[in-house]
């Protein structure tokens, strides 16, 4: 098993691809703690993945749910690996019509979380001499779609702040890398196609993507697992597209 022995803190990972990631991890061994607004969905995932999974209920905004999550994955000594899963898009639609509200959320979840999260994991990493954080950015970030101009830019930030961190913290052992996923069949869909998922649009989106189908679950959640494992030990700073040709 390619992460035995190793703890592994996912957030957003109640569904999507967060919980293929949590699953993923501890079928090869890691002591798995999922972090999920949604704190039913994070315990019946973590129930049926089985073994020493735990679910800890908070929101990735909140620096007291992160240090609670870090707490609760520690419990039994380190904590090998952080993915920053959690996301949130605003729908897609003409930039003069998102609202501020929808701007500050959306900069929230998906930039000032991984603030909060390495202020409160870098420490930790740092003492036990190392680790391993896994951030999702999007491809997004790299060949941005109109209507989403804000949540573009959010991912942007993503993509490049993994490869800054990984410049900084590679003195303390701390690996940092990205992956950026296509558009996959999430319950972010219909928000980032800005049209009801029918057939019909999906065929549309799929068209532009070379190998022919959106990204899954499994898809990243298996780019994770080689990044995070220690067959990837001397690879940091790294944005590995999961796309399917969308970005070339």
């Amino acid at each position: 098993m390619r992460l035995k022995g190793k703890s592994a803190l996912v957030t957003g990972a109640a569904s999507g691809f967060g919980a293929e990631i949590a699953a993923t991890f501890a079928r090869e061994g890691a002591r798995v703690t999922i972090m999920d607004l949604n704190g039913h969905g994070a315990k019946t995932q973590a129930e049926k993945i089985g073994g020493d999974a735990q679910a800890v209920a908070g929101d990735v905004t909140s620096v007291a749910d992160v240090e609670k999550a870090i707490a609760a994955a520690r419990s039994n000594g380190r904590l090998d690996i952080v993915v920053n899963n959690a996301g949130w898009t605003h729908r897609n639609k003409p930039i003069m019509e998102v609202s501020e509200e929808e701007f500050d959320k959306v900069y929230a979840i998906n930039v000032k979380a991984l603030f909060h999260m390495t202020r409160a994991i870098v420490p930790v990493m740092r003492e036990q001499g190392g680790g391993v954080v896994l951030n999702i950015g999007s491809t997004a970030g790299i060949r941005p779609r109109p209507g989403l101009t804000w949540y573009n830019s959010t991912k942007g930030a993503v993509n490049l702040l993994s490869r800054s961190m990984a410049v900084e913290l590679a003195p303390d052992k701390i690996r940092v890398n990205c992956v950026a996923p296509v558009m996959g069949a999430t319950g972010l869909l219909e928000s980032f196609m800005g049209v009801p998922d029918t057939p019909e649009n999906r065929a549309k989106f799929i068209a532009t993507i070379p190998l022919g189908r959106m990204s899954e679950p499994k898809d990243i959640a298996n780019a994770c697992l080689y990044l995070a494992s220690d067959e990837a030990e001397f690879i940091t700073g790294v944005v590995l597209e999961v796309d399917g040709g969308r970005t070339v």
